[in-house]
């Protein structure tokens, strides 16, 4: 895997992921980055629009379609 397939895998699986935290779990697979290079990993899937960051936190985007096809599901049934 090339290194944003790492940095995804590990911030899906941590759900909700500091720069440590990602750190920490690419150690324990095997996978080692720099500082810089997950830096700039992290923020180039920022720009992508395949991540979001609050407080230091990344997860992946909410997808916005999902959510919307959940609620008319549900609309549906009330009359």
């Amino acid at each position: 895997m090339d290194t944003r397939s790492w940095v995804l895998k590990a911030v899906e699986v941590l759900r909700f992921a500091s720069e440590k935290d990602i750190v920490r779990w690419l150690d324990e697979e095997g996978e080692t980055l720099s500082k810089d290079e997950l830096r700039r990993t992290l923020e180039g899937l920022l720009a992508e629009g395949l991540l979001e960051c609050k407080n230091d936190l990344f997860r992946l985007k909410r997808r916005s379609g999902s959510h919307s096809a959940f609620e008319s599901l549900f609309k549906d049934g009330e009359a």
